[in-house]
This record gives C-alpha cells, sequence and structure tokens, in this order.
C-alpha cells in the first residue's frame, strides 16, 4: 500500500507528556510544524524549528485563548483533498499551507469535573478549537493523519520510524475512527454534565476501554466487557474473568454492600444467593453461609466485606469457587488461596457508583435508577396484633436484604444473621415459599421461630398459612395489595408478627 509522507503538522496540545519523541522524529526528517501557546514552547524547548499558527492566521490568539487555531487558513490546509483541482486552486489562491499530521491532546473536560471543580472552570475546559480540528482531520483521512490523544503518541511514533515519516491510507482510516471515537465521547461526556440538571430524556453512554471475554454467556456467543474494570478491582490470582463471572460478581458486590458496618459474607450463583451470613469474624460468617446450601456453593463467587484472613482461608480453600472477592487479604491467607491455580482472587477497591442499570430490549434500550433503597427498622410499620421482637426485627432487616438481591418472585427464610433457604424466580409467590421450605429441610434447618421475607405483596393468605405451619414467627413484606387484611387477620389469630414496608423489591 502507497505510503504517504508528512511535510507539515499541526500540534495543539493540553499534555506534551511523551511528545518529546515525535517532535524531534517529525524535526530530524525537515517536517514543517506549526503550534501554538504552551505547546510552541515546548517544541522550541526540544531544539526543533516551529512555526507560531498566528504566523499563518495573522491573528493572534484572543478571548483569554478561546480562539487559537479557528481561521480558514488552518481549517483549509487540514481539509483541502490533494487531489481536487479547485481546493488545489483556492489553496495556491488564498495562500494556505497543506497540513498532513494534525496532533490534538483535548482539555481534560471529565477529570476537571471529577476533581469537584467550579462550573465555571467546567465550561473553561470544553474543547473547541482541538475538537474541531479533529473532526477536520479526520474526514479528511484520505490526506491528513489525524492523532486525537496523548495514548496513540507510542504507535504513530512506530509507524513514522518504520515508514520514514509517512502513513498508508489504512493506517490513517483507523486513526480517523479512533478519532471520531474521541469526539463522540468527549461530547457525550459535556451533554450527560450538563443533563444531570435539565433532564433531557436522551441516552448517551460512551465506554472508552474494552475487554474482549473468551465467550458470552455461551461459548457460540460473543462477550465483551466496557468499562474500567481494573478501578473497581485488582486481580490477584487466577485465570481470566468470564461473562458470567462478571454478571455474578455484579450481583455479589451488590449484596455485600448492605451489610456495611457487619461482617458479612455471601456465596452466589447464577445472581442469587446460596448463602448469605454474618458474624463475628470472616470465617464465623462464611462458614454460616456455606451451611445454607453445601451443594449449590461448588463454583459459586464468594464474596467478603473484610479482610479475609488465614483462618477463613483454611475453610475456604477446601471449597472449590471461581471467584472470591474482598477488600484485603492477609499474606498467609493470600499464600494458601493461591494454590488453586484457576481461582480468581479479586481486591475490591471502591464501591458501585453508577446510579443508572441498562438493559438492551427489543429494538432499544430500558434505563432505570439502581434499586438504592435498603429496608431500616425506621420503616417498618406493624400491622399486626404481636409486636415483634427486637431479634425478630433483625431477623426480618436481614431476610429483606438478601430478598431484595434475589430473582422474582422471591422468598427469603432465615434467623439470627443467618440464610436459611431461598425460593427464587419462581411464577407464584407460594411457589417461590414452598421451594425455600423443602430446601431449608434438606440442608437440617429447624424453621421454628424464624422469619420470612417477600419481595412483593402477599396477593392471598396462603404464604402465611403455609409458612406458620413450618413454624414462622414473623414476616416482612411490602404491603400494598387489596386482601392484605385476610393475610394480617390469619396472622393475628395464628400469633404471627408481620411488618410491612412499604417498598417492593422485584428483580428480574
Amino acid at each position: 500500500m502507497a505510503i504517504k509522507k508528512i511535510q507539515s503538522a499541526l500540534i495543539s496540545v493540553y499534555s506534551k507528556d511523551k511528545l518529546d519523541a515525535i517532535v524531534k522524529l517529525l524535526g530530524a526528517h525537515g517536517v514543517t510544524i506549526y503550534s501554538t501557546g504552551g505547546t510552541q514552547k515546548f517544541v522550541e524547548e526540544q531544539g526543533v524549528p516551529v512555526t507560531a499558527v498566528e504566523d499563518i492566521t495573522s491573528y493572534p490568539s484572543i478571548l483569554g485563548g478561546r480562539v487559537k487555531t479557528l481561521h480558514p487558513k488552518v481549517f483549509g490546509g487540514i481539509l483541502s483533498r490533494r487531489d481536487h483541482e479547485l481546493d488545489q486552486k483556492q489553496i495556491t489562491e488564498y495562500e494556505i499551507p497543506s497540513i498532513d499530521l494534525v496532533i490534538v491532546d483535548l482539555y481534560p473536560f471529565e477529570a476537571t469535573v471529577a476533581s469537584g471543580a467550579t462550573e465555571p472552570d467546567i465550561i473553561e475546559k470544553i474543547d473547541i478549537g482541538g475538537i474541531s480540528l479533529i473532526r477536520a482531520a479526520a474526514k479528511n483521512f484520505k490526506d491528513v493523519v489525524i492523532i486525537s490523544s496523548m495514548t496513540q503518541y507510542e504507535e504513530l511514533e512506530s509507524i513514522l520510524k518504520e515508514n520514514e515519516c509517512g502513513t498508508t491510507l489504512a493506517q490513517r482510516r483507523k486513526f480517523a475512527a479512533e478519532a471520531f471515537d474521541v469526539s463522540s465521547h468527549y461530547d457525550s461526556s459535556i451533554f450527560n454534565y450538563f443533563n444531570q440538571e435539565e433532564g433531557i430524556e436522551r441516552l448517551k453512554v460512551s465506554q472508552q476501554e474494552a475487554k474482549v471475554l473468551r465467550y458470552g454467556e455461551n461459548p457460540h456467543q460473543k462477550g465483551v466487557f466496557y468499562g474500567p474494570l481494573q478501578q473497581l478491582f485488582e486481580q490477584l490470582h487466577g485465570k481470566e474473568i468470564s461473562y458470567n463471572n462478571l454478571v455474578d460478581m455484579d450481583a455479589a458486590v451488590s449484596l455485600i454492600e448492605e451489610f456495611e458496618g457487619e461482617t458479612a459474607f455471601a456465596i452466589l450463583k447464577h445472581t442469587n444467593a446460596c448463602g448469605v451470613a454474618t458474624g463475628a469474624t470472616v470465617k464465623e460468617a462464611y462458614l454460616k453461609a456455606f451451611q445454607a446450601d453445601t451443594i449449590s456453593a461448588f463454583g459459586g463467587v464468594l464474596v467478603a466485606n473484610k479482610e479475609v484472613d488465614l483462618s477463613a482461608a483454611e475453610e475456604i480453600n477446601k471449597l472449590f469457587c471461581e471467584v472470591l472477592i474482598a477488600p484485603a487479604f492477609s499474606a498467609d491467607a493470600l499464600a494458601l488461596l493461591k494454590s488453586k491455580k484457576n481461582r480468581i482472587l479479586l481486591v475490591q477497591k471502591e464501591k458501585l457508583k453508577g446510579q443508572k442499570q441498562f438493559k438492551s430490549l427489543l429494538n432499544g434500550v430500558i434505563a432505570q435508577d439502581r434499586n438504592c433503597v435498603t429496608d431500616t427498622e425506621k420503616d417498618l410499620k406493624v400491622v399486626t396484633k404481636l409486636v415483634p421482637t427486637q431479634d425478630q426485627i433483625d431477623a426480618m432487616l436481614f431476610a429483606s436484604k438478601v430478598c431484595k438481591h434475589t430473582k422474582s418472585n422471591a422468598i427469603v427464610l432465615a434467623n439470627n444473621g443467618q440464610l436459611f433457604s431461598s425460593g427464587v424466580g419462581q411464577t407464584s409467590r407460594v411457589d417461590a415459599l414452598k421451594q425455600a421450605i423443602e430446601k431449608a429441610k434438606a440442608f437440617g434447618f429447624d424453621l421454628k421461630g424464624s422469619v420470612m421475607a417477600s419481595d412483593a405483596f402477599f396477593p392471598f393468605a396462603d404464604c402465611v398459612e403455609i409458612a406458620h405451619q413450618e413454624g414462622v414467627q414473623a414476616a416482612i413484606q411490602p404491603g400494598g395489595s387489596v386482601r392484605d387484611q385476610d393475610s394480617i387477620d390469619f396472622c393475628d389469630e395464628h400469633g404471627m408478627a408481620m411488618v410491612f414496608t412499604g417498598t417492593r423489591h422485584f428483580k428480574h
């Protein structure tokens, strides 16, 4: 493929890091360099000749630097088609120099927003000239190379060395595609900043980091994760994280966040908890969680909210698990857990930040706020004659936290900071309860004195009737059925306590 030599370049960047090698390389090949302000000074410091943009345009940088490169003599040199007779005639007539390479690094808008800066400072970091240069050069990729991010400097340097300061059309087209990625992401970030206040119903999601996965949910499906996963986790050991691992990891960290201020442990399988418990230590919490379902725990995703020490690790190491997440691992615990070469060990570095959830559906996308409501004691409305004890209240709030993160229809049976069992994803609430009862009995739990949580209201009294037969003493549910009174009356007649939260926790 033909190599097009670079004879002139415009460089206008915010960050000068790692730019020196490219400047010197261009200078060594006799490339004419145009620049402005701080970038011009930087080029001069490298001992490379540079022409000020002002010398081309005959206009100085004005409006406090807001207008520097926005001029026909700059954009004409970038947009002119080298094989277009009229373009070249006008270039000659108006004495416009051709520009073969444009290097731009935009003002750091996102970083400025993230820093908590004032709105005036944020607005000043909306790049105008830079974004215009990117779009112009990318549009004319047939003749012009566009470098739109400092992350491309090393690649450009390698290409220029290999091609004697030239590029192929394929290389220029690739850089153009990446440039439009930069510009669209930049504009999306600006829109999303303004839209925090304006509330325009538009969806602009842009992620510039991507990790191709081994496959998707099944081996015949392609899978990709978009986003900065390394900001949330540090992988200390194990195989490559899979699509299904990521789905379960999301469910795991969402669930464990419910237990802030307590020592908690959870075991998940296909996004549902098969074991959850609190305890005085991580070891105790793990053993209680494992007791709830010693079968489903095999191959699960495990999560703790406190450092995993050696005593906990010795118990966990007996189980085959795909992933173990914790805020920290003691050195001896880590050494032991690494004995299984494929076991994924992750340190969670920060909490989940996203407040929105998205799902592709039909021919579009649906979005909703994350369910950030956690039922607390002040939310409870006692609707029965029997007032629950403090121990029962604590048990119900524990069960409600687990139920919130369980696929609907969901029923959770629990007591004393321990999940006994759950009925998950059933088409009727009665079936979910029956499943939970059967499972609790299978793993040796006595339901007498336990509590029951439901993710939505009881449409009939049948659930409290069945639960009462098994010894359940208290129930927590949102309430809101036209037949709530039927369930209340049954509880009153049979000495059960029941509370309403007023908040439904469907999960699909």
